[in-house]
C-alpha cells in the first residue's frame, strides 16, 4: 500500500434497528480501517427506493482521504457492513447498514464487483441531496454535469428530509 491519499465519496444508509447508532458505528469503523473524513453531509431521513414497502432510511454522505485502491476499499466496506450486522438479503430490502462507493477521485472504474461512479446515483434523490450539500460543484466524470445539475434534473420524487447537521460529532 502506497502513501498517496485519494478522495472517495461514500453513501451510508440504514433502515433497520437503531439507524443512528448503525451509521455512527459504521462511520467509526470507516475511520479506523479506511481513512480520514474530509467532508460530511447532514443526516437525512429518506423514503425507500426500489422496494418501497419497508421503513424509511437514514442516509449520510462522507468524503474520505484513503490510501486504499477501489477494490480493497470495497472489500473493507463489505467487512464493515458485516461487522455492523448487515445480512445480505434481496436487493433493495431492509438493512442495518449499506455503504456505497459513489466516487473515487474522478476515475471511471468497472469490474464484476464494482462500478465507479455508482451507476444509479443520478436517479436517487436520497443520494443526490446529501451529496449536493457538500459537493455541489463536483463534476460527474461520466455525465460531465455538476452534482447540482444532476440534483435539479433528477425525476425521483422520494422524500428526503434533513434531520441532523452534525450527528457524528455528538
Amino acid at each position: 500500500m502506497d502513501n498517496k491519499k485519494s478522495e472517495t465519496v461514500l453513501l451510508l444508509g440504514s433502515n433497520s434497528g437503531d439507524r443512528v447508532f448503525n451509521i455512527k458505528k459504521a462511520v467509526q469503523r470507516v475511520e479506523e480501517l479506511i481513512g480520514t473524513i474530509a467532508l460530511k453531509s447532514s443526516l437525512y431521513e429518506t423514503s425507500p427506493w426500489g422496494f418501497t414497502e419497508q421503513p424509511d432510511f437514514l442516509n449520510y454522505v462522507i468524503v474520505l482521504k484513503t490510501s486504499l485502491k477501489p477494490l480493497p476499499l470495497l472489500h473493507t466496506l463489505k467487512k464493515i457492513e458485516f461487522e455492523t450486522g448487515r445480512i445480505i438479503t434481496e436487493k433493495w430490502k431492509e438493512r442495518i447498514i449499506d455503504i456505497d462507493i459513489l466516487f473515487y477521485e474522478e476515475i471511471i472504474f468497472e469490474s464484476e464487483e464494482l462500478t465507479i461512479p455508482h451507476p444509479l446515483m443520478h436517479e436517487r434523490r436520497f443520494t443526490l441531496i446529501p451529496l449536493n450539500e457538500i459537493l455541489t460543484d463536483f463534476v460527474h466524470p461520466v455525465f460531465k454535469k455538476r452534482i447540482a445539475e444532476l440534483t435539479d434534473s433528477c425525476k425521483d420524487q422520494g422524500m428526503v428530509k434533513k434531520m441532523i447537521n452534525d450527528f457524528t460529532g455528538a
